[in-house]
């Protein structure tokens, strides 16, 4: 049965797609091109805010026109993107490379969870959909491990911030004949989403009104998700604050990701030991206060608590999407995700200048206490009305 492989080839997907080899010097790549830090995060705001806008149309053309069609596309335009990367500098056409690779992000957010979790339902083993979902942010996050190890080696033989960028760009493109020999779930073609505008309001009204579970578990998971993508866009700059060698970089990039590996694998245990409710409020309180102990201590002792909050990046990521699948139906789930994604990237895209202008005029430890205080207050909100609604 040829379904059944669509499982491996996410998981290759996920694991050439993470092998970002840039990312551990991306932030210096882009300052050695002239961006400030608040440029770079004005960057990742066009990112964000680009990702918003086509978010939940993208998850509807996934649902309406196929996940998988969604995901070549998604391959093309990333590749495009770190093309542009790859042989221009300056901000005005960096933003441009941003914008092609966020349009590729969106096509891919969604799409990738629906079509697992549909090929795991047509194939009797839904109930494996944490455990494959853990899986597959392991492979990512080992991918990147390693990424950040090849890149540490590529900086010491180059010393050339551009190599790594243009090793990523071919990478990526592997990730396209992959994503062609992807199948279509007959779920998704027996019941289809409604064609035209009015069905996507339907599902933001159902996503975000008429379904309170479903409401504050994309609020949750927004938040969450807010917390460890500004951690991993000021890692880097935690790293200069400290005076870390930039040999170094590559090697805890490495490690971080190894962390959030180890705990994404074992996720789905995780969510059968707890109460799911105890667990997110146990995730939302340990994430604050490793955001707030990072604050306090802007040294090397910060990084213990850096490493925590990859550690629980690792576990809460695939149990709230588990979470949010057992509450959706199959023929909108791909705009369903995509509204998580949306309420998730417009709040980075406000976020992400504010942190920028934070670290650049008062320091980088401001930005985690900014970021510790937003967490406890939104997962708190979202905990007390699941809480209500259980």
């Amino acid at each position: 049965m040829q379904l059944k492989h669509n499982i491996l080839k996410l998981y290759l997907l996920k694991g050439f797609l993470w092998f970002m080899v840039s990312m551990p010097i991306i932030v210096l790549f882009f300052q050695e091109n002239g961006l400030t830090l608040m440029e770079v995060m004005i960057l990742q705001s066009v990112y964000s805010l680009t990702v918003a806008i086509t978010e939940i149309p993208s998850g509807y053309i996934a649902d309406y026109f196929g996940r998988r069609n969604s995901i070549i596309l998604s391959t093309l335009f990333i590749f495009i993107g770190y093309l542009i990367f790859s042989n221009y500098s300056g901000f005005e056409i960096f933003i441009l490379a941003e914008f092609l690779v966020a349009i590729g992000g969106s096509l891919m957010s969604g799409a990738d969870s629906a079509i697992m979790y549909d090929t795991l339902l047509e194939i009797k083993q839904e109930e494996k959909y944490t455990e494959v979902e853990g899986k597959t942010y392991a492979i990512g996050n080992f991918s990147e491990a390693i990424a950040g190890l090849f890149c540490t080696a590529l900086i010491s033989i180059y010393v050339l911030l551009i190599i790594p960028v243009q090793i990523q760009t071919c990478i990526v493109f592997f990730c396209i004949p992959i994503a062609i020999s992807l199948v279509e779930p007959s779920l998704n073609n027996k019941n289809k989403i409604e064609k035209g505008f009015s069905s996507i309001l339907k599902v933001v009204r159902f996503s975000l009104f008429e379904n309170i579970k479903l409401k504050w578990l994309i609020i949750y998971s927004s938040i969450m998700g807010v917390a460890t993508l500004s951690a991993a866009w000021l890692t880097q700059p935690f790293f200069k604050s400290i005076e870390v060698p930039l040999f170094y970089y590559g090697i805890l990039w490495a490690a971080l990701n190894f962390t959030a590996g180890i705990s994404s694998y074992r996720s789905h245990k995780t969510e059968k030991k707890y109460n799911v409710n105890n667990l997110l409020m146990n995730l939302g309180f340990f994430m604050s206060f490793s955001f707030l102990l990072v604050y306090f201590l802007p040294n090397y002792f910060g990084l213990v608590f850096i490493f925590i909050i990859y550690y629980l990046r690792g576990i809460v990521t695939p149990i709230l999407k588990n979470q949010i699948n057992l509450n959706t139906e199959s023929n909108i789930r791909a705009t369903v995700m995509s509204v998580r994604s949306f309420v998730l990237r417009i709040s980075f895209a406000i976020i992400a200048p504010i942190l920028g202008l934070m670290a650049d005029n008062k320091g980088i430890s401001d930005s985690f206490l900014l970021l510790s205080i937003l967490i406890i207050i939104f997962s708190s909100i979202s905990i007390f009305r699941l809480r209500k609604i259980s």
